[in-house]
């Protein structure tokens, strides 16, 4: 399998166009906004140069696509989970939750949900493997693993304000 082309054309004025020739011979195209904003566009495959569709993102949006098509937390060396019927997730602990301050053993996350805890994601630190003793804090990221139900029903209980 060859690698992919990707080109580069600088657009004075309005920023940068990253265009993208996939392997099923489709053509995606990005234009980098000096705003920071993004526009993605999709051609036709029976004509490569008629769009067939054009989304502009806020650079958010866009910021949220890309964590989407690879999360930052994501490496080809890591088990894949979900081929074991496992997901990993972030959720954040608002300052607003009744966990805020709170010893992470109380939630009994493990119990009720069957989800572990496998790190926490603090500012620009990351604690890992938390005990049960560790006190929760607002602005905390949870890094969970489990089953997609159980980690559904540990953010429902890590959401309760």
């Amino acid at each position: 399998m060859s690698a992919p082309r990707l080109s580069s054309t600088p657009l004075p004025g309005i920023g940068v166009r990253y265009d993208l020739g996939t392997r099923e011979q489709r053509r995606l195209s990005v234009v980098a906004h000096r705003d920071g904003s993004r526009t993605l566009s999709a051609y036709r495959t029976d004509d490569p140069d008629a769009c067939a569709l054009s989304v502009r993102l806020t650079s958010g949006e866009a910021a949220t696509l890309i964590d989407a098509l690879m999360p930052a937390h994501h490496s080809p060396n890591l088990l894949s989970t979900t081929e074991l019927g496992l997901v990993a997730e972030r959720i954040e602990l608002s300052a607003t939750s009744h966990w805020n301050g709170r010893l992470l053993g109380e939630t009994r996350m493990r119990t009720e949900t069957g989800v572990s805890i496998v790190a926490v994601l603090r500012r620009a630190e990351a604690i890992p493997s938390p005990t049960p003793d560790f006190r929760l804090a607002g602005g905390d990221t949870l890094i969970v693993i489990g089953t997609r139900e159980g980690v559904e029903a540990a953010a429902a209980i890590l959401g309760r304000e």
